[in-house]
């Protein structure tokens, strides 16, 4: 069975400094349309099943507001 992984995004951390989304080799992240409580837009997964695990977003964002987790099977993204 294909793994699958959950991205989770400290949305009140996050700068919308835009590393993850252009490093993402899916390209499956992108700032949000709403503003969190620094007053950025922050980065937000677009297509959770895409994911392969990588981590190039968590490892390229400066202010480590990225977590990356494998789903067990039967687990809920």
């Amino acid at each position: 069975m294909k793994k699958r992984f959950k991205v989770l995004f400290n949305r009140d951390k996050c700068k919308g400094c835009e590393l993850c989304v252009n490093f993402c080799p899916k390209k499956i992240l992108a700032l949000d349309a709403t503003v969190n409580t620094k007053g950025y837009h922050p980065a937000g997964i677009t297509d959770q099943s895409a994911c392969i695990g990588c981590a190039s977003c968590a490892t390229m964002c400066p202010d480590c507001c990225i977590s990356i987790y494998e789903l067990e099977e039967g687990e809920e993204a």
